[in-house]
């Protein structure tokens, strides 16, 4: 393919996108609902006292097909593992100046939106600030987190912009291990499974990473610009990809998982058996960035090379 017809390819791809309007309610405490022209698309969590960090959850793809797991589980109808770690798509991390945030053990707390939830022409916007508490002492805070959030109607499917950014006047730490990053528990009809659970089906879906690989087995710690889970819900394709940005301080390793588990994971070397212990030790004042994005899409064969490339381009535009 010749680079202008790339550009070209870009170019269409970006101008069509289908006109949608993001909305968001506030009915209920801790949660904010985003609507999607009038429709449900998601819940974001910034206060539970069962899960005491920040998630979305009940997220839906176009078609109005619910792309996360049910939560908290359905018994009769999900695999119920991890009931309180997954919760829909999220960010945490297992090890934080040595205090776990991934098991709930260590809280997050919610302090205000510096950036109230608004809608624009272009979808919808909102920035939440956390604090990170010390499971030991309550009254210190590790580090503070600044998360900004942008929901687009794009042509492919739903994307969610991801920035985040941590500071604190002490220093801190990210870990070496699994369970760190950003996540997403998918519907269990999508799990690449092939085998039945109970009275549950096999699954439907298919995990693919932008190099090729498939599945559990091969995807898992590997990198890539970005990850798909997607196949069918009742019949209908749906699925979710994970956007790493080239920007974030390191490549991030898939910890993909065939029960349904998709995590970005930049902080696993070692757990990733790809070299010593990784500890990424943030000084006090600097400021430490996460980028990623989320598509939530219904067609069956996307284009997702031209979809990261979108993703790359609409997230530039917040810099």
């Amino acid at each position: 393919m010749s680079k202008l017809f790339f550009l070209l390819s870009l170019l269409t791809f970006s101008q069509a996108v289908a006109e949608a309007e993001v909305s968001f309610e506030t009915n209920e405490t801790g949660k904010l609902r985003i609507m999607l022209d009038g429709q449900h698309f998601a819940d974001y969590v910034f206060q539970d006292p069962t899960i005491p960090r920040p998630y979305f959850a009940a997220v839906h793809a176009p078609s109005g097909v619910q792309v996360t797991r049910n939560h908290p589980p359905d018994l009769a109808k999900d695999v119920a593992d991890h009931p309180l770690f997954h919760p829909g798509i999220w960010l945490s991390f297992g090890i934080l100046s040595d205090l776990d945030y991934w098991r709930n053990a260590a809280r997050v707390e919610h302090v205000d939106f510096p950036e109230p939830p608004a809608s624009s022409d272009e979808g919808g916007v909102f920035t939440s600030r956390f604090r990170y508490l010390d499971q030991n002492d309550l009254a210190k805070v590790v580090c503070e987190e600044l998360f900004q959030c942008r929901i687009l109607p794009r042509p492919t499917g739903t994307l969610i912009i991801w920035d985040s950014t941590f500071s604190s006047e002490r220093e801190f730490t990210f870990g070496d291990q699994e369970e760190m990053g950003l996540g997403i528990r998918l519907a269990t009809p999508l799990r690449s499974e092939p085998q039945a659970r109970g009275e549950i089906p096999p699954g439907t879906g298919t995990i693919l990473d932008a190099e090729g690989r498939k599945n559990g087995a091969e995807v898992w710690g590997h990198t890539a610009p970005w990850c798909d889970f997607s196949g069918t819900f009742d019949g209908k394709p749906v699925g979710a990809t994970l956007f790493c940005h080239p920007n974030n301080f390191r490549p991030s390793w898939f910890h993909a998982r065939d029960y349904g588990l998709l995590v970005a994971n930049p902080f696993g070397r070692k757990a990733f058996h790809q070299g010593e212990v990784s500890n990424v030790v943030v000084k006090p004042g600097e400021k430490f960035h996460l980028r990623y994005g989320i598509l939530l899409h219904s067609d069956a064969a996307p284009d997702l090379d031209a979809a990261y490339q979108d993703y790359i381009k609409l997230a530039a535009s917040e810099q």
